[in-house]
């Protein structure tokens, strides 16, 4: 055999180049290397709708998991099941039965829009309107027919209507029969479903205010009512009382059993920065504000971020008495006068409901002995005794809570003892 030559050499190598460079050419990369990819998040999902997501090659076969917030930290107790923490959608109710007046639920966009526009309006309404008469927005936020609507129309009873406008907000998920009538007809405003342990009585509540401000501005006073209110004295009574106040009667209470639960039932710290835990208040769902509150009420959107949220603990979840105690409080608390004008015993409560007066117990005596307490001022303990430190001594209006059996027993003494000052 020829040994090779120096020229057969280079032959050779010439002809072996394009392999080696197609070679390396196709050879695969480091398996480590990684690419960044948008993957799509599923709508449902509370968070972001798409994020960029980084993986390797080799792990194309796994879905990619997105990188969600860290959990709030929440109170160590037992959770109790909430269903307000679950969002819901309510379908709109079918049409009200027959003789009974339209709800006016708009099913056209969503009412949070529409919420959010009308608070905008009503809370650019004159807050002073130079008008000769003025007039008290009487709001009831009910779920039921009104048991008691026949001794409210003894109460508007000869009454000028100048002086007075009824609103209702009427949860559109119940049946309400009987159906509204006499004063109270067509009076329904545009109602929302609500329900207990939730910011939905707080939307209810700001939504009757909104209609009020906006549909009539002699609207001087609001007071929000309850189907199971009824009044302690007559319509003069009531009028003189409340219009020739220059303040708000709300109750604020700070130093309660139970405010930092309350406070942390969204979870803890979840307030802050917005609402401190040493601003926080709580107070009756009942009261009567002024004007200048009621523009407040309505215009607020700090606190109201807040308080929209759902609760994680429903023992603890009583919105609607902290929302307005504590809105007024942080932002005018010199014109407030810190009690409620409404009686309510909550000696004997059961579930966080007050007593309920029974038609047995209904009678002369009941309601003079009603008419002679005198609110809570704050974190006064003395509820009005003699030691009282406070120099104000005014009447309780309204009482709270009555079972619907005590209409006709109410109806016997209400000209003679009621209405009678």
């Amino acid at each position: 055999m020829l040994s090779p030559t120096p020229v057969s050499l280079l032959c050779a190598l010439l002809l072996c180049l394009p392999l080696a460079i197609v070679f390396t050419l196709t050879t695969p990369t480091n398996p480590s290397s990684s690419t960044t990819t948008t993957v799509p998040i599923s709508t449902t999902s509370p968070f972001l709708t798409t994020t960029n997501v980084t993986f390797t090659k080799n792990l194309t076969t796994r879905n990619p998991l997105p990188r969600f917030p860290r959990k709030t930290k929440t109170p160590q107790k037992p959770q109790i099941n909430n269903t307000t923490t679950k969002a819901t959608t309510i379908s709109p109710p079918p049409g009200p039965p027959s003789g009974q007046p339209p709800l006016h639920v708009n099913n056209n966009e969503s009412h949070e829009d529409d919420d959010y526009s009308r608070f905008q309006l009503a809370s650019r309404v004159n807050p002073n309107p130079k008008k000769p008469i003025k007039k008290i927005a009487f709001m009831f936020l009910t779920n039921t027919p009104l048991p008691f609507a026949p001794l409210w129309e003894l109460f508007f009873n000869n009454t000028p209507k100048n002086l007075y406008n009824i609103y209702v907000h009427a949860d559109p998920s119940f049946n309400y029969t009987p159906s509204f009538s006499g004063v109270f007809r067509h009076r329904v405003i545009q109602s929302m479903p609500t329900r207990r342990h939730s910011p939905t009585l707080i939307s209810a509540t700001r939504r009757l205010l909104a209609h009020a401000l906006l549909h009539d501005k002699s609207n001087y006073m609001f007071a929000l009512l309850s189907p199971a209110c009824i009044p302690l004295h007559s319509f003069n009574f009531t009028y003189r009382t409340l219009i020739k106040s220059r303040k708000s009667f709300i109750e604020i209470l700070k130093n309660e059993p139970g405010a930092y639960d309350r406070w942390a039932a969204r979870g803890e710290s979840v307030m802050i920065p917005e609402l401190r835990f040493e601003d926080f208040r709580i107070g009756s769902q009942f009261w009567v504000i002024k004007r200048k509150h009621a523009r407040i009420s309505v215009r607020d959107r700090r606190l109201w971020s807040k308080f929209k949220l759902p609760c994680l603990q429903a023992a603890t979840c009583y919105p609607e008495e902290h929302y307005f105690p504590t809105l007024l409080n942080m932002v005018d608390s010199r014109g407030i006068i810190p009690c409620t004008l409404t009686h309510v015993d909550w000696r004997g409560s059961h579930g966080g409901h007050p007593r309920m007066y029974k038609p047995n117990e209904v009678g002369p005596e009941l309601i003079m002995t009603l008419r002679k307490h005198t609110p809570r001022y704050g974190d006064d303990k003395s509820n009005g005794s003699n030691s009282s430190p406070t120099k104000r001594h005014d009447p309780f209006l309204f009482a709270r809570k009555f079972a619907p059996g005590s209409a006709q027993p109410l109806m016997r003494i209400a000209t003679d003892v009621i209405f009678e000052d």
